[in-house]
């Protein structure tokens, strides 16, 4: 069964990027600890450590409309933070 696995980018998982050598990535919500292991491993080509997962609660959304208030919410997702060897790194940007 193959598992969707999408990095995430924003300012929090850079900063641990570069002080602890974590990376974060979004995963598909089957996924266990032991495939993501081995789904980054092949993807990339490095020795991962440690996975860390976590499921993010969607938000709830409202917007003000011309026909009135629109609620709505979006989805949750599973996170899944991945911890490298020393001295090993992933460059999310050479097939750019």
């Amino acid at each position: 069964m193959e598992f969707e696995i999408t990095p995430i980018v924003t300012e929090k998982a850079t900063m641990l990027t570069e002080k602890l050598n974590r990376y974060t990535f979004r995963v598909s919500p089957e996924a266990n600890k032991f495939q993501i292991q081995d789904l980054v491993e092949k993807l990339y080509g490095v020795h991962v450590v440690k996975v860390n997962t976590m499921i993010v609660r969607g938000k709830n959304k409202a917007r003000y409309t011309r026909s009135g208030l629109i609620k709505g919410k979006t989805s949750d997702y599973k996170k899944a933070i991945i911890t490298l060897a020393d001295g090993e790194t992933i460059d999310f940007y050479s097939n750019i």
